[in-house]
């Protein structure tokens, strides 16, 4: 989902500049170097994906999305039924055992589907409140009965927080301690979490699908500085490093000890608006802003042509797209008319910077230029990441980049949280639009692909007329190896498949 940090700490940066000899120098360990630290492994309590990308192979789900990322497959549900009503699912839960040995069951998935449905520290509960019951009808059979019909239904199953974990683990060791070192469903234990540091994983012995696991170990380190990481990878102190600078890409495919690998994405880069503060509240204000920021020059400047301009929420290529969507044209002059219009000539805002990241502050910099030609000041907040995200949650801003990666195939998720629902003020921007979050709530329910579709080309064409937030662009992910390391891959949803990474 997002790209937004909480904790990172001296520890890190130090961790960055000089690495330091760890399990790592093993054999068939990978390490990845990556900005920040995770914040928690308790699935239903993080929107991050930070922590998603590295529990994503800790935990194992009912449901996969494939290597594509365009299409569902089993998990641990081997099978699964659907009645002719649309309510009643019927899952096969293969044999396949926790990282402790013990039997994972149709009651450890029930409980987990409660969980994130109930739990009050659920972040995810509203995708979930969908479902009446969840029960094991025997070991090897869930059964789920829905209150309605739901379209995304199997898609939500695939969704990293929705993974299965251990009831009898939870139960035990509660969920603090299972946060910090919990018993695993997927293809790697987490051996040791250093806090601020590194995250150290081992293969787990017990996965049901061991075999596939060429990997003896994953350690995933925090490297804050976009340069320094990237020094690391090409001086060998990391094998593979993640968020490459836009401005490093030629470079680095000039090495030839690295590969530098482009992937498909689900990315969308967007600008916050905290609707909650003055003149911000107007529509009008909004779309002032949106013409006075020229995207193509953010593309060509900042993603040196890696990015396409974004009209939509809704990435390109994804499900209910829609391609024809409103995008303004650069207009600072147009700007000014509409806030002259709304009252707000004099336009100024706090633009939250997230320090240290290379693309957030150039892109910062641009836009604080573009404004001022519509007559608006943008006074540039450089904190550091562990601060910016606390900052954006509890609404301390004006306007701040932000990115979003679709973590299932369909589109409700992401709808759903950016324009659908009050609590997390529909993504912290504190959007409110009843028609739009009733048609979101109808979108849910048709069954229908064209009715819904057609929802969604509303939904769409809704938020960009509302300006719930301004669409800046679409990327690829862009990570780097070295040469000896195989199948390091990221699938469109962010997923990495490092069950299939080699280290020779």
């Amino acid at each position: 989902m997002t790209n937004r940090w909480k904790s990172i700490g001296l520890a890190a940066l130090l961790a960055g500049l000089t690495l330091s000899a760890s399990y790592a120098e093993a054999a068939g360990v990978l390490t990845i170097g990556r900005r920040e630290d995770s914040t928690t492994f308790d699935p239903i309590k993080t929107a991050q994906n930070i922590d998603n990308w590295v529990f994503s192979n800790v935990y194992d789900v009912l449901i996969r999305v494939d290597k594509t990322g365009t299409k569902l497959e089993p998990g641990l549900a081997e099978s699964w039924t659907v009645s002719d009503d649309g309510l009643t699912y019927t899952f096969k839960i293969r044999d396949a055992k926790f990282s402790d040995g013990s039997p994972l069951t149709a009651e450890d998935a029930a409980y987990s589907l409660l969980r994130i449905r109930d739990d009050a520290a659920s972040l995810w509960s509203d995708s979930y409140k969908v479902i009446d019951m969840a029960v094991a009808t025997d070991a090897r059979t869930l059964t789920i009965k829905l209150k309605n019909p739901s379209a995304p239904f199997l898609s939500t199953l695939a969704l990293p927080n929705a993974s299965v974990i251990s009831k009898k683990g939870m139960e035990s060791l509660g969920p603090d301690a299972y946060a910090e070192k919990p018993i695993a469903s997927g293809a790697f234990v987490v051996e040791e979490w250093r806090r601020g540091d590194r995250v150290i994983l081992k293969k787990n012995p017990n996965f049901w699908q061991a075999d596939r696991v060429k990997l003896d170990g994953v350690e995933w380190i925090s490297v804050p500085d976009d340069n320094t990481r990237m020094l690391n990878v090409q001086a060998g102190e990391l094998d593979t490093a993640i968020f490459v600078p836009f401005s490093r890409v030629e470079e680095l495919k000039k090495d030839p000890n690295l590969n530098v690998d482009i992937d498909a994405s689900t990315r969308e880069d967007h600008l916050l608006i905290n609707h909650a503060h003055g003149a911000l509240g107007k529509k009008e204000v909004r779309q002032a802003l949106d013409l006075a920021i020229d995207k193509k020059a953010i593309v060509d400047t900042v993603t040196f042509g890696q990015g396409t301009v974004a009209n939509s929420y809704i990435p390109k290529g994804a499900l209910y797209y829609y391609a024809d969507n409103l995008q303004r044209p650069y207009n600072p002059e147009k700007a000014k008319e509409l806030l002259a219009a709304a009252g707000a000539s004099d336009l100024t805002l706090n633009y939250l910077v997230r320090a240290g990241d290379e693309v957030d502050e150039q892109t910062a910099v641009l836009v604080q230029q573009q404004l001022q030609k519509a007559g608006i000041t943008a006074n540039l907040q450089k904190v550091d990441p562990s601060q910016e995200w606390d900052m954006t949650v509890a609404g301390d801003y004006d306007i701040s980049v932000n990115y979003w990666t679709n973590d299932i195939l369909d589109p409700d998720q992401k709808t759903t949280f950016v324009l659908g629902h009050d609590s997390n003020n529909n993504y912290l921007t504190n959007y409110k639009n009843e028609a739009v979050k009733e048609l979101v709530a109808k979108a849910r329910l048709e069954l229908d692909p064209k009715k819904r579709e057609a929802m969604y080309v509303d939904l769409q064409k809704m938020a960009k007329d509302d300006v719930n937030w301004i669409d800046l662009y679409y990327s690829p992910y862009i990570n780097v190896s070295r040469k000896n390391i195989e199948n390091f891959y990221q699938n469109p949803l962010g997923r990495f498949f490092l069950e299939e990474t080699v280290k020779n």
